[in-house]
């Protein structure tokens, strides 16, 4: 096969939706905007919050206080179809959720029964499930990327997640640390996160592509 060939070979295919595009969702959608030669075709993100001074990374890309962040990456979106949704996700609205492959990584206050409806929701049209189960970190941390089925009983995200019925078929990201523990939230750790995320989600859409 020629060069040529192979390179119109390798489009952009898929859907997928990000729930939560604060510090951590922003990078895990400009990993997959990035994304060349591959990677999905479009991305939904659903999100309700503006810009504030606190948000330095959204600053760092260019974004201005005040303005929703779903909208920042629908500018720096690239090639790629984004489709910025200004609202948050609940009980009412779970009819936004779509795609192949749907990420869930919102933050603040408990967020495990609204996680868990998301992901039935998400399971309920054959989409492929990831989300996050505790991202503190001082940066030596193992991040862990496992099966909900598969993973440890000690992790009080994925045990809350079990109680609201999510027992199989879901992959959980996370360095086993939360906001009970003595570390922060740090940068570069949310950067290995969004790094770890998007390879989820591309290994994902792959196999969802090969199934074809």
């Amino acid at each position: 096969m020629k060069i040529e060939e192979m390179e119109n070979n390798k489009v952009p295919k898929g859907h997928v939706t990000l729930v939560g595009l604060g510090r951590l969702g922003i990078r895990t959608g400009l990993n997959l905007a990035q994304t060349h030669r591959g990677g999905p075709q479009k991305i939904t993100a659903i999100d309700s919050q503006k810009i504030s001074s606190g948000d330095i990374i959204f600053k760092i890309l260019g974004g201005n206080i005040g303005k929703y962040k779903v909208d920042l990456l629908h500018e720096l979106r690239g090639i790629k179809e984004v489709i910025p949704i200004r609202k948050d996700i609940n009980l009412q609205n779970l009819d936004y959720i779509n795609g192949d492959v749907v990420c869930v990584e919102i933050a603040g206050g408990n967020t495990i029964p609204t996680t868990a409806a998301i992901i039935k929701r998400a399971h309920e049209i054959g989409a492929t499930t990831i989300s996050t189960a505790g991202v503190f970190g001082i940066g030596d941390e193992k991040i862990e990327v496992i099966g909900i089925s598969d993973a440890d009983r000690s992790n009080p995200v994925i045990n809350e997640l079990r109680k609201q019925g999510i027992n199989h078929h879901h992959t959980v990201v996370t360095t086993g640390k939360f906001i009970r523990d003595r570390e922060p939230v740090t940068p570069y750790m949310l950067d290995e996160i969004a790094n770890r995320m998007t390879m989820e989600i591309l290994k994902a859409l792959e196999s969802r592509n090969l199934g074809k």
